[in-house]
């Protein structure tokens, strides 16, 4: 025990490199170990981890905007003349397939040629990171393609020709509808179906129904419901409060993803940004989580690994600093928990949509199809503007406001 206290007392030594973590994504968006080579039909993936990543860190300027963003734009599957490709729209992951560059329609129609829905949801979060306004990116024509991943059980593949199909992808396809503010791109109670059926006997969510819990499983489930707005309709308070408590027990010093797993750096944004969603992440120990994650920190290089003493990618690069700014790291832009962008990309994103506010963390009850109202969240306080009163669940948001939990939620 006491050699366990003296590791966390050497870990909160350990500084926050933040100028090699820049150079570290910079490196990302130019060139990639060959161990990376697999990865090259999902580059634009990659590319938002770095561009995401230089965010956070407020170091966008280091990147030429306006080159990314033709390159993303570039990306895009677009129509045809015949317009015989619409169900297979949306973002490709790279340029593999030798498809002509070209920003501009119509597409080329090509037998293997799809969007994925993934790279769709990660090309849509990098035009908001670099500032892009969305204006040329074929809103119909994506929301055909993301409608025609949709199975009958309400999971989605990742593409046209079949793959696997599970929580993952719903989690993308409600970003998606988000982002592009219409929500025809999916059927929302199919989907809300999928995802109460993924609830594990544990109080985690699996993949689908009948899978073992995950902290990036239950992410992507309580996710998508904040964003579509029916979190509280969705799940009754008794399975809230055993969800919340199934994540608040993933903590050792860093987050785990499973029982009886060790610790590992993305988990701290998954789990972590699962518990602020539920608005019980200031009951997790900030300091040792902090410890952990700094102690992946590779101090060479740069960038942030899996565990210690192990080498840092993009990924685990990128959500370690998300999992650091979650808990309030100095000189970091805070995160949009559910959107996985930072709250700057999530306010232009806002101002497209005209929204009067911005929103620094997600507003539980939003409907897709309805009227909205907004609150900005301040601490662990509430102020609220353009609010309508009546349901249980806004009465209770009132009581937080004036005194706010004192203790965990008991579960039953």
């Amino acid at each position: 025990m006491a050699q366990e206290e003296s590791q966390f007392e050497e870990f909160e030594q350990i500084d926050f490199l933040r100028d090699r973590h820049v150079r570290f994504f910079q490196r990302t968006l130019q060139v990639l170990p060959e161990r990376y080579a697999s990865l090259e039909t999902t580059r634009l993936t990659v590319m938002f981890f770095a561009l995401s990543g230089l965010d956070v860190l407020d170091a966008l300027d280091v990147v030429d905007r306006d080159v990314m963003i033709e390159w993303i734009y570039s990306l895009q599957v677009l129509p045809t003349e015949d317009k015989s490709n619409l169900s297979r729209c949306g973002f490709r992951g790279s340029s593999h397939i030798g498809i002509p560059y070209s920003t501009k329609g119509p597409g080329v129609l090509h037998p293997y040629d799809s969007g994925h829905v993934a790279m769709t949801y990660t090309g849509l979060c990098s035009l908001l990171i670099l500032g892009d306004d969305l204006s040329r990116v074929n809103k119909q024509a994506c929301l055909a393609g993301l409608r025609a991943l949709q199975l009958e059980d309400g999971s989605f593949y990742a593409v046209p020709e079949g793959s696997e199909n599970d929580i993952r992808f719903i989690y993308c396809a409600a970003s998606i509808c988000y982002m592009l503010d219409d929500w025809s791109g999916m059927d929302i109670q199919k989907a809300i179906e999928y995802i109460r059926g993924s609830l594990s006997y544990d109080n985690g969510f699996g993949q689908g129904a009948g899978r073992e819990s995950h902290g990036g499983w239950t992410y992507c489930a309580i996710a998508s419901l904040c964003l579509m707005g029916r979190l509280e309709e969705a799940l009754s308070q008794r399975e809230l409060d055993r969800i919340r408590r199934w994540c608040v027990m993933r903590q050792q010093s860093g987050f785990h993803g499973r029982p009886n797993k060790p610790e590992d750096t993305c988990y701290s944004f998954w789990v972590g940004a699962t518990l602020e969603l539920l608005d019980v992440f200031r009951y997790t120990n900030f300091e040792k989580n902090r410890s952990f994650i700094l102690s992946t920190q590779d101090r060479l290089v740069g960038g942030f690994a899996k565990w210690p003493d192990s080498h840092p990618d993009p990924l685990h690069a990128y959500l370690g600093l998300c999992g650091l700014s979650l808990i309030g790291e100095p000189d970091l832009r805070k995160v949009h928990p559910a959107l996985n962008i930072t709250e700057r990309a999530f306010q232009h994103l806002q101002q497209l949509q005209q929204t009067p506010i911005a929103v620094s963390t997600i507003d539980l009850t939003k409907r897709p199809t309805s009227g909205t109202w907004f609150e900005v969240r301040l601490e662990n306080n509430f102020s609220v503007e353009q609010y309508k009163p009546s349901s249980k669940l806004r009465q209770e948001e009132k009581r937080r406001a004036v005194g706010g939990r004192e203790k965990l939620p008991s579960v039953d």
